[in-house]
């Protein structure tokens, strides 16, 4: 991929081992594409861990944070043949190492999609964690390419691409997968392009928007990326990099790895579905590793949304939290702005906000997370300060309204 992206202009910079595209024609751009049509990122940084055999499932019952057996529906059903689930892999300090996305192919292949570089790291946690377990364990990096298109004309685009898109978009709930990057067969999953490509297809959204990502063996993966594009021609797409899918996370409410969460305590902030509290939150429903450091923790610094009153964002190097009066209270972990998004008397809106007032333009709010001593209130203020300039900031509970990752097919159709 990467002649493609520099023949179509990429500012590239590395990230994760990787030369991987920053933007192509601009973050704004790219990040309004996604909102209003659709955007194609290459994101085959990330690292793909395969797990086969009867004790597969156990070993991530194991090293993981959610509870396979409830985590669908509610946290009332276990987790099922094409369906997806979120959490993270900690150490026995309950620190995160990485966050990860599970797909469950059959009661005995699960694969684990785990974020650029730490594919050897997950790899050697589950090795030395499986005790009397014996899963094969394969580390799939460099094999697999990886495509995410994201936005409301997602679902057209695919259509045009694939054979027998009927059956395929007959049903697909959020975070649900089908086909698969090797197998092919008369299954009702099965996903294939018109020239014959195999591909596994979800729907999970780390923009926070409806659209698909797409594993595909790494041969396949300029070719597959091309008719994309092709198909692409009349509603919209663009292909778009790192930093509009950064801005698009954070609006979302969706942390980094290593950025947002990483090597201190995995309590105390939006991501608490992540972890398998019973139904009254005082207790997890599954042992594994890292949950004894989390019950005794009493004192657990917290991990906080805020949203602000413009477009105004600071230099995360180096950037403090303070109190109104001057009193240092964190660190800011993620700055960054969602230009989709604007305030009108008050309340916050996007450019797809179906209920947004006429005339509505959104003129961009900065937007984050921080990691600070104490737990702060819903609507408290206070100040980003980075060495040139500080902004003041709103604590909020969620930042985009009317995101889309969830809203069934027949909304795109």
């Amino acid at each position: 991929m990467y002649e493609w992206h520099k023949s179509a202009g990429a500012r590239l910079v590395e990230f994760g081992r990787y030369e991987m595209p920053l933007w192509y024609s601009g973050v704004k751009d790219e990040h309004m594409a996604v909102i209003r049509n659709a955007g194609l990122f290459d994101t085959s940084h990330m690292a793909v861990i395969s797990l086969t055999g009867p004790d597969s499932r156990d070993l991530l019952q194991r090293c993981f944070t959610r509870d396979l057996s409830f985590c669908l529906r509610g946290n009332s059903d276990p987790l099922e043949n094409g369906r997806i689930v979120y959490g993270a892999f900690l150490n026995s300090r309950g620190e995160c190492i990485d966050d990860a996305i599970v797909y469950q192919v059959s009661a005995n292949e699960y694969l684990t999609v785990v974020n650029s570089g730490m594919a050897g790291e997950i790899f050697s946690h589950l090795t030395a964690n499986r005790g009397n377990l014996n899963p094969e364990i394969v580390d799939l990096t460099g094999k697999l390419g990886k495509v995410d298109i994201q936005g409301p004309e997602s679902l057209k685009i695919i259509s045009r691409i694939v054979k027998d898109p009927g059956k395929i978009f007959s049903r697909m709930p959020y975070f649900s997968f089908k086909g698969h990057f090797d197998k092919v067969s008369s299954s009702s999953n099965e996903i294939i392009s018109k020239d014959g490509i195999p591909f596994l297809l979800s729907r999970s959204g780390y923009t926070g928007e409806f659209g698909f990502e797409i594993f595909v063996r790494a041969r396949y993966l300029t070719d597959l990326w091309k008719q994309i594009i092709e198909a692409g021609n009349g509603f919209g797409l663009c292909p778009c990099g790192l930093a509009s899918r950064d801005s698009l996370r954070a609006g979302a409410l969706l942390p980094l790895s290593h950025q947002d969460i990483g090597g201190w305590l995995y309590l105390n902030h939006p991501w608490v579905f992540a972890l398998p509290y019973n139904e009254k939150r005082d207790a997890f429903t599954k042992d594994f590793i890292g949950a004894s450091a989390l019950r005794v923790e009493t004192e657990a610094e917290h991990t906080m949304a805020f949203l602000g009153d413009n477009l105004k964002k600071i230099d995360t190097h180096n950037a403090v939290v303070s109190e109104l009066d001057g009193t240092e209270i964190g660190k800011v972990l993620t700055c960054v702005t969602d230009m989709s998004i604007g305030r009108h008397e008050g309340k916050v809106f996007g450019i797809a906000s179906p209920g947004r007032p006429d005339g509505f333009k959104a003129r961009g709010l900065s937007c984050g997370f921080v990691k600070v001593g104490k737990r702060l209130n819903y609507g408290d203020r206070i100040i980003l300060k980075d060495p040139r300039r500080s902004i003041e900031v709103t604590i909020v509970e969620d930042i985009r309204p009317d995101r889309t990752a969830r809203v069934p097919l027949k909304g795109f159709r």
